[in-house]
């Protein structure tokens, strides 16, 4: 399982950092590639971790999405 840290920034300007988990072994890269493409479809949604809390995060809502480094403290 790879796992990565995503900084989300809102649409109204919030931000918040998430856990994606995608059930492969690719590297960072194509992980980022494939969030980047879920969230680019006209229904794009993304379980994401934030702490304990299952999100559901829609493609709609997100202005930008930034790369966290590895251990990033949620």
């Amino acid at each position: 399982m790879t796992s990565v840290v995503l900084r989300v920034r809102l649409v109204g300007g919030d931000s918040m950092d998430v856990v994606y988990e995608h059930a492969g072994t690719e590297p960072d890269g194509d992980v980022v590639d494939h969030v980047v493409t879920t969230l680019s479809g006209d229904s794009g949604a993304l379980r994401c971790r934030h702490g304990d809390r299952l999100l559901v995060i829609y493609g709609r809502g997100v202005a930008a999405l930034e790369v966290g480094p590895r251990g990033a403290i949620l």
